[in-house]
């Protein structure tokens, strides 16, 4: 089974969802016709066994449904406060399904209009709906003012889908719209040089109390900063300062040469700065993911001894959106291996199949799973349950941010 996940975010840029991307195993290329109810059927059954909130937490679960399983019960098997039934834009609509569409309102099920671009006025499931869901690709924000005006006067809630920039954000923002899904969140806004952002003040005090040990453990501190991608570049970057060093594949080996008496120094400056911008948790979120899932990957593939290399590749995957530089700007005069600048910077290298295989799971390209899996010899049926761990340990880490 493999389940990725979309975010999708309220105006404010806090998580309102994520979109459930999935295929129930690794011989069914396509969703669609009857390879879709068994799809659906097993990441159900699976989110029902494991618990949704593994996969969500407390946000809310979009999931697609084609005609049939909306038919079936086995929707009822995640509670309606978690769950928003999509209805599928090919779905074909008739009396039973209207019926039925009736009667999981009834039991509190909230219904989203998948890439919806029928007749607002005329298609019968949108009186029904309470979440409308626009791909600005195929119906753009230009050609849909007037629904958009007739669907807020209903006070339906409106979904932009594949938002790729700041501006179609905004404008999206200005028409009305309350929800947003797409990549524009993870990118870099380049305005010029920007300061490093300040780290969370529990990762300083956690730092600083192992230092006070008698015996500081380096493996306790080097998790501790790979918790917090900000802290762990601003620390490679220090190290980076240092003359006559070469470069180096994991924190941990960073901190060893750093010394725990510069570390100390060094964090106790870094308290008091106070340097931040404003950024979606979400970002630091999809770096821990990243990080955590791609040290698993490692691990179960022919670059095993290369684990903490890929891990920390990963935990700066999203360094050009925190810094809002390029991320050839962002990665300069850091003392990182050339395998980790060509693959974040140039897409090339021994290290891109992991770049490719995260991005291609996160936006749930199974077909390019496969083959990025294949590359690095991993097998595709243990990639989910990677995925959850990861999912559950960023969870943990980022509740000392929130």
């Amino acid at each position: 089974m493999f389940i990725a996940r979309q975010p999708i975010f309220n105006k404010a840029m806090k998580i309102y969802g994520y979109e459930l991307l999935f295929r129930s195993d690794s011989s069914a290329v396509s969703f669609g016709n009857a390879s879709s109810v068994s799809a659906t059927a097993t990441v159900i059954g699976g989110l029902f066994e494991q618990g949704i909130d593994q996969i969500v937490g407390k946000a809310k679960a979009f999931v697609n449904f084609d005609y049939d399983f909306i038919m079936s019960n086995n929707i009822e098997l995640i509670e309606p406060d978690t769950l928003i039934i999509e209805v599928l834009e090919t779905v074909e609509v008739d009396a039973a399904l209207i019926d039925r569409i009736k009667y999981l309102k009834r039991e509190g099920y909230q219904i989203a209009l998948d890439d919806f671009e029928e007749s607002y006025v005329s298609y019968p499931i949108v009186p029904l709906a309470d979440i409308i869901k626009y791909d600005i690709m195929v119906t753009p924000l230009d050609t849909i003012t007037s629904d958009v005006k007739q669907a807020l006067s209903q006070k339906k809630l409106l979904l932009a889908e594949k938002i790729e920039t700041e501006e179609e954000f905004q404008k999206a923002i200005s028409m009305g719209f309350h929800l947003f899904q797409g990549y524009f969140f993870c990118k870099p806004k380049i305005v010029g040089s920007s300061s490093p952002k300040r780290s969370s003040k529990v990762q300083y005090s956690m730092i600083l109390n192992e230092l006070k040990k008698e015996e500081p453990s380096y493996d306790t501190i080097t998790e501790i900063i790979e918790s917090d991608v900000n802290l762990a570049y601003r620390m490679m970057r220090v190290i980076s300062h240092k003359k006559g060093e070469s470069a180096f594949n994991s924190i941990k080996y960073a901190l060893v040469r750093m010394g725990l008496i510069d570390l100390e120094r060094w964090i106790n400056i870094l308290m008091l700065q106070d340097i931040s911008q404003n950024k979606p948790l979400e970002i630091m979120r999809l770096s821990l993911v990243r990080s955590r899932f791609s040290e698993y990957v490692a691990e179960n593939s022919i670059y095993k001894e290369r684990k903490e290399e890929v891990s920390m590749m990963c935990l700066f995957s999203t360094l050009d959106v925190l810094l809002d530089q390029p991320m050839e700007e962002a990665l300069k005069g850091m003392l990182i291996s050339n395998d980790i600048f060509n693959a974040l910077v140039h897409g090339k290298g021994k290290l891109k199949p992991f770049c490719r295989l995260m991005l291609s799971y996160e936006q749930g390209d199974w077909t390019a799973v496969q083959k990025y899996a294949q590359i690095i010899e991993i097998d595709t049926e243990i990639l989910y349950k990677g995925y959850l761990e990861s999912i559950q340990w960023s969870s943990k880490i980022l509740t000392f941010f929130q």
